[in-house]
C-alpha cells in the first residue's frame, strides 16, 4: 500500500533541537527510538541519501520535529514526552511518512507508523546462563504453524512438553517484521522489529523468560543476507545494498562497498539487541554464503566477535551458528586460525546423504549422494565432499576440516528447508516407511554431532510445511508463484505445487497436537524420547570434544567403507564408554558378527522394538563379543560397554 503524506501546517509546527546534546549520539546510542534514563526519547537514523529528515510524533497533538544533521549521514533528535507506546514516522523531502528503519515494533504492519518500545521487563530468570554447545539438543520451530494461535504466547504452554521431551534448546525461525500475517518468515524487512502478528518484542520477552525457567535456551534464526519484497524502505535512507553482487532473493546486502560500514553497523545492532536485551541465548545466521564480502576485514567475523564479546560482558554465554552450503570449515574456525568465528554450522551434507540412502532420491542436489559410503564419510568427518567433483556444481566442492570437532556440526533428518523447499511440503513421515523414520532418529540423535529436530518430528507428523507467504501485492504474489515453478524444475517433480499466498496453504502446516501421543504417533514419540535420554545420560554418546566415531570393516578393524548387506556399523570410545551403533539401510534383513573388540555388551536399543512400533525385538540384554546378532530391514540397534 503506498505510504501516507504529511501535511505540515507551518513553520510553528516543526521544532529544531540544540546540536549540543546530539553531538556525539551516533557513537553513544542505538539506532531507532530509546526511551532514556532521565525520561527523554532519543531518535537516530542513517539517511546519507536524504536532504534532511523530519520526525513525525503521532500523539493526541501531532507535532513534526526537524531531525539535526549528524557525522556519517545520521540524523537524529532527543525529546520529552514521548513515551513508550507512542507512534511515530520519518517525513521525506519527497512528502512521504515512512517506518523507521531501525523500528522496534510495527504494530500496523510493514507499512503503518512505528511504535517507541521501552527496554524495560521484570525477569524471573535474572541469574540465567546458557549452555555450552556439546549439551545442545536443538528444535526448529515456525511461531506461526507451532500452534492453532500462532502466537509466542500460545507456545509458552508447550514449552513443558519439549523440555521433558528431552529438547534444551528451541530454535525459532526468523521473528523480524514481514507483510502480512501469513510467512516463513525469511521476507523480514525490519531487523529490530518482532512480528506483530506473533505478539511483538513484549511476547518474545516473556517466551525466553519461560524458556529460561524450563532450563530450556532459545536460539533466533536472524536473516542479513537479503530483506523481504514488500515494506523494504531501506533504499530510501541509504546504500543498504550494492549492485556488485546479486543473491536468489534479490539485491545483496552492502558489506563491503562505499557507506558499508553504517550498514555492518545496522546488523550487528541488530544482532545485540536479541542478545542483551531480549536474552536470545544464541543466532542462527541465515544463508551466510549470500553475504559476499571482498574486505580485509570480513562483516561476519566482526558479527560473531561482537556477539561473543557482548554475551561475555554480561557475564552470559552466547553462541553463533551459520547455514553454509560452502563446505568451508573456515566458516567454523576461530579469528586465530584464520576463520569466521561461528561456533557452529547447519550441516546438509549430513542430511543429503541419509535422505538419499532412504529414498534414493537423485535430483538436483541428491545427485552428489547416494551412497553408503557418502554418509559413512558424513559420520567420520562431517563435510562429505572436501575438495572432490561435485556433478551439481560442475566443479570442485569443500575442503577438508581435520581440526573441526563434532559439536560443530548441526545435523538433523528433515528442517524447514528440507522440507518446505519441497514442491508440496511433504514430510519424511508421507515418503519414507515407519521402520526407515526411526532409523533416520537413530541415526541424527546416537551421531557424535549437535542433533536438531523439527517441529512435530518427534512424533511422526505428517503435516506438510509448504512455502506459504501474504504479500499485499498482487503482482508480488504472481512472481512467487513463477519463482517456486522455477526453483522445482531441477527436481523434475509432478504435479502443481499448493499456491503460497492461500490461507489453506498455510493452515496445512499448522500442528495437530492432538495426534501427539495417539497410536502410532505415541510409538514414534517413545522412541524419541528413548534416543534423547540415552544422549543426556549415555557417556560415549553425549562425548562430543572430537572426531572419535569409526567406520568399521568386518573384522572391526576401521574402513573408509560400510561392511556387506547395506550396514554401516559405528563405533565410538569416549569417558569410559564405548558404542556400537548398526545401522541397516538395506530392505531385508541382516546377520552381523558383533566385532570383537571389547569383552562384552549390553543392549542399549533396538528401533524394531514394539514399544516404539516395530516388528518386536529378540536382541538379548547381553551380548557378547563375536556372537550373531540379527538386524531387521531398515533398523538401528545399539550396544555399549562400559569399562568400568
Amino acid at each position: 500500500m503506498p505510504t501516507a503524506r504529511v501535511a505540515l501546517s507551518g513553520p510553528q509546527d516543526v521544532a529544531r533541537q540544540t546540536p549540543d546534546r546530539l553531538r556525539d549520539l551516533p557513537a553513544s546510542l542505538p539506532l531507532g527510538a530509546h526511551v532514556l534514563a532521565d525520561g527523554t526519547t532519543s531518535f537516530l537514523v542513517w539517511a546519507p541519501a536524504l536532504e534532511y529528515v523530519r520526525l513525525r510524533i503521532h500523539a493526541a497533538r501531532p507535532f513534526t520535529v526537524e531531525l539535526e544533521p549528524l557525522p556519517h549521514g545520521y540524523w537524529g533528535t532527543v525529546l520529552g514526552d514521548v513515551p513508550a507506546g507512542t507512534r511515530y514516522t520519518f517525513v521525506l523531502p519527497d512528502g512521504r511518512n515512512v517506518p523507521d528503519p531501525a523500528t522496534r515494533f510495527q504494530p500496523d504492519g510493514v507499512h503503518g507508523a512505528s511504535q517507541v518500545v521501552g527496554t524495560g521487563f521484570e525477569w524471573r530468570t535474572a541469574s540465567w546462563q546458557a549452555p555450552e554447545l556439546r549439551t545442545m539438543v536443538l528444535y526448529e520451530l515456525h511461531v506461526g504453524t507451532f500452534t492453532p494461535e500462532g502466537t509466542l504466547d500460545a507456545a509458552i504452554p508447550r514449552l513443558p512438553a519439549l523440555r521433558d521431551l528431552g529438547i534444551t534448546a528451541v530454535e525459532l525461525m526468523p521473528l523480524a517484521q514481514f507483510s502480512g500475517t501469513r510467512n516463513w518468515g525469511y521476507d523480514g524487512v525490519f531487523a529490530f522489529a518482532v512480528q506483530n502478528s506473533y505478539g511483538g518484542p513484549a511476547a518474545l520477552k516473556r517466551f525466553v523468560d519461560a524458556a529460561h525457567a524450563l532450563d530450556l535456551h532459545v536460539v533466533l534464526d536472524v536473516v542479513y543476507n537479503h530483506v523481504g519484497p514488500e515494506g523494504n524502505y531501506l533504499p530510501t535512507f541509504g546504500h543498504y545494498f550494492t549492485g556488485t553482487y546479486h543473491t536468489p532473493w534479490g539485491a545483496a546486502i552492502n558489506v563491503d562497498d562505499s557507506g558499508s560500514d553504517e550498514v555492518r553497523r545496522y546488523f550487528t545492532d541488530s544482532a545485540l539487541q536479541w542478545i542483551d536485551e531480549f536474552r536470545i541465548d544464541g543466532l542462527r545466521v541465515d544463508a551466510v554464503h549470500a553475504i559476499f564480502d571482498r574486505s580485509a576485514s570480513p562483516f561476519l567475523r566482526e558479527l560473531t566477535d561482537a556477539v561473543h564479546a557482548r554475551a561475555t560482558a554480561l557475564g552470559r554465554n552466547a553462541i553463533v551458528i551459520a547455514e553454509s552450503d560452502l563446505g568451508d570449515p573456515r566458516v567454523i574456525r576461530p579469528e586465530h586460525l584464520g576463520g569466521l568465528g561461528f561456533d557452529a554450522q547447519w550441516l546438509d551434507d549430513f542430511h543429503h546423504s541419509l535422505r538419499t540412502l532412504l529414498t534414493h532420491e537423485d535430483r538436483g542436489y541428491y545427485v552428489d549422494f547416494g551412497t553408503l559410503a557418502h554418509f559413512a564419510r558424513a559420520c567420520r568427518t562431517g563435510y562429505v565432499y572436501t575438495g572432490e567433483h561435485s556433478r551439481f556444481r560442475n566443479r570442485r566442492h569443500g575442503a577438508p576440516g581435520p581440526d573441526i570437532l563434532p559439536r560443530q556440526f548441526v545435523v538433523y533428518s528433515q528442517n524447514h528447508d528440507q522440507v518446505g523447499n519441497r514442491m508440496r511440503g511433504d514430510r519424511p513421515a508421507g515418503t519414507v516407511t515407519p521402520a526407515q523414520l526411526r532409523l533416520a532418529a537413530a541415526a541424527v540423535l546416537l551421531s557424535p554431532f549437535t542433533p536438531m529436530l523439527f517441529m512435530g518430528e518427534e512424533y511422526g507428523t505428517r503435516k506438510p510445511f509448504p512455502y506459504f507467504v501474504s504479500h499485499g501485492d498482487p503482482a508480488l504474489l504472481a512472481a512467487v508463484r513463477r519463482g517456486r515453478l522455477e526453483e522445482f524444475a531441477a527436481f523434475t517433480w509432478e504435479g502443481e505445487p499448493p499456491d503460497p499466498a492461500a490461507e489453506s496453504t498455510f493452515r496445512s502446516a499448522v500442528l495437530d497436537w492432538g495426534e501427539r501421543e495417539s497410536g502410532a504417533h505415541g510409538a514414534m514419540l517413545r522412541l524419541y524420547r528413548r534416543l534423547l535420554g540415552l544422549r543426556r545420560d549415555e557417556a560415549a554418546i553425549a562425548a562430543a570434544d572430537a572426531m572419535k566415531t569409526d567406520i568399521l570393516d568386518t573384522a572391526g578393524a576401521p574402513s573408509d567403507g560400510a561392511m556387506p548387506d547395506g550396514v554401516i556399523t559405528m563405533h565410538r570410545r569416549s569417558a569410559g564408554q564405548s558404542t556400537l551403533l548398526f545401522l541397516n539401510f538395506a530392505d531385508r534383513s541382516a546377520r552381523l558378527d558383533v566385532p570383537a573388540i571389547e569383552d562384552g555388551w549390553r543392549a542399549a536399543l533396538d528401533t524394531e522394538s514394539a514399544e516404539f512400533g516395530g516388528a518386536g525385538s529378540d536382541l538379548p540384554e547381553r551380548v557378547a563379543a563375536g556372537a550373531t546378532i540379527e538386524l531387521r530391514p531398515h533398523s538401528a540397534v545399539l550396544l555399549l560397554h562400559d569399562e568400568t
